[in-house]
């Protein structure tokens, strides 16, 4: 599969696993975060599919269209281990629906993002919340949930945050 071809099926897998779970998030309170802006498409996607919703945003310089800048005061700017961890102090475990698409084409990488990453989106993710990922996570408290129908097996990746007991 070309570049080309494996960007397009990603998209459209984060697109049809976020237009998947906009009911069940719609029905929780709380924040949404989306970790790793880029140039801010996930995050006008986000923006339509819950008007008027909080959307906190994590990124390490914005490059994004302008049309798809958050407000400052919803933008958490510097390296992502730095600003999770900051907003894990101010925010807490709130967040309804984290969205994340870091990393590189480097596998190894990757996995060792993954490592540091998953413990600190659990700090934020509310009980019962979601998380969305390009990429596995480890998380014990978290159910991995199964992909939407036409989204293929770990293209992305779907998380529940345990429930409150």
């Amino acid at each position: 599969m070309s570049r080309l071809d494996s960007f397009i099926a990603r998209m459209q897998a984060q697109r049809d696993c976020l237009n998947w779970l906009a009911p069940a998030i719609r029905a929780l309170p709380g924040p949404l975060l989306e970790v790793g802006l880029g140039n801010g498409r996930t995050y006008d996607h986000l923006r339509e599919l819950f008007p008027g919703r909080e959307i906190h945003v994590f990124e390490r310089k914005v490059a994004a269209h302008p049309d798809c800048i958050p407000p400052d005061d919803r933008l958490f700017l510097g390296e992502a281990r730095e600003t999770l961890a900051r907003a894990a102090r101010q925010l807490g475990p709130t967040a309804a629906l984290i969205h994340t698409d870091l990393g590189t084409g480097d596998t190894a990488a990757n996995r060792a993002m993954a490592d540091w990453l998953a413990p600190a989106l659990a700090q934020l993710a509310a009980p019962g919340g979601y998380v969305l990922a390009n990429q596995s996570l480890d998380v014990a408290a978290w159910q991995r949930l199964p992909e939407p129908a036409g989204v293929p097996r770990d293209r992305y990746f779907l998380y529940r945050a345990a429930p409150s007991s």
